[in-house]
């Protein structure tokens, strides 16, 4: 078991473990940094950047996937599609090792350069996708690239920036876990932050029916269903339905916040797992996937990216879809479209 996935069953257990209790101290002084950082952008002696354009943060309070990089896409491809919008999104680009910054992704890119979440947002939108560890500054350029509309992917911590709009996704089997704060627990800020963004999205698993257990009480809380779909090969530009390696056996590979996510929504899905769990945006190598039988390999669309130098036919790529209630994403996007208008009447006032 890898450090993050010993932590992860540590922080996402039912009662806190004695790791848990002795790591507290650490935990109460970690939310003490994170309240003093946020008091001093709230009172004005850190500078928070107000753009020209509206942002909207997509985010979570907790470690570990939660499904906030695909709500980031649907948002994107809804407000082009039904809003009408040209969206920027910007992102740190972990892993990444651009030729300078900021740096404009598309999906022709190498993936080193651009990293992998950006890689997937990339082929998978038509938004102005910038990287950079400034995210004022790699909003400032999807701006001037055109962008009418910035999203921020993970950028619910990052105060620098200048929001209009905070979105928190959370998953629904998991929640917060045990509650607690780094290191004792997987939360980046204390639960109580979760009343203060303008919108929750609670994120279901395939069909599953998980409650939203902790989030029902704190107003504009939207229900998301991740679903599991086309399944395409690395090496061709074959697709497949998942449902068509039902009963097969199959190597899950996932090297993601939360693997055991994708294993369990492949077994929902009626196939046959051998799990491989590896640490998040771990750098693949053939050796890797070098197993000693012919089973199809498939693996998300993330670690695909990582992936394709040396994919063979055996490799699949599972792709997301997600599914979002039609009146509560119809309220969403209403509500971010009328702050586009508001500061476009504001701009044109001035």
């Amino acid at each position: 078991m890898s450090a993050d996935a010993f932590l992860q069953h540590i922080w996402y257990r039912k009662t806190p473990s004695w790791i848990s209790n002795l790591l507290l101290p650490l935990s109460w002084l970690f939310r003490a940094i994170v309240a003093l950082r946020r008091a001093l952008y709230s009172s004005g002696l850190a500078r928070q950047y107000k753009l020209t354009k509206p942002v909207v943060v997509v985010g979570n309070i907790s470690v570990g996937g939660t499904g906030k990089t695909p709500f980031t896409i649907w948002l994107a491809n809804s407000l082009e599609h039904e809003g009408g919008l040209r969206v920027g999104i910007v992102l740190r680009g972990y892993g990444a090792e651009p030729p300078s910054l900021p740096y404009v992704v598309d999906a022709r890119v190498e993936w080193q350069r651009a990293g992998d979440e950006a890689m997937v947002i990339a082929s998978s939108s038509s938004a102005i996708v910038v990287i950079d560890p400034d995210r004022v500054r790699a909003a400032q350029k999807a701006i001037e690239l055109g962008a009418e509309i910035v999203l921020s992917d993970d950028g619910l911590q990052h105060l620098r920036l200048g929001r209009d709009f905070e979105i928190a996704v959370i998953d629904s089997a998991r929640l917060l876990g045990n509650g607690r704060m780094l290191p004792a627990g997987p939360l980046r800020e204390s639960a109580s932050r979760l009343a203060k963004v303008d919108c929750r999205v609670v994120m279901h698993r395939g069909d599953a029916s998980a409650n939203s257990r902790g989030t029902q009480s704190v107003g504009h809380t939207i229900e998301a269903h991740a679903i599991l779909e086309a399944v395409r090969s690395l090496t061709t530009s074959t697709s497949r339905a998942l449902s068509e390696f039902c009963g097969q056996r199959v190597h899950a590979v996932a090297g993601i916040g939360n693997p055991a996510a994708f294993f369990s929504m492949l077994r929902e899905a009626g196939l046959q797992v051998i799990e491989h769990a590896f640490p998040d945006h771990a750098p693949f190598r053939r050796e890797d996937l070098a197993f000693a039988d012919d089973l199809p390999i498939l693996m998300t669309q993330k670690d695909a990216v990582r992936c394709h130098a040396f994919a063979d036919g055996r490799m699949w790529a599972v792709h997301m879809q997600l599914q979002v209630d039609t009146r509560a994403a119809s309220v969403l996007l209403d509500e971010i479209k009328e702050i586009v208008v508001r500061r476009s009447e504001g701009s044109t006032r001035k």
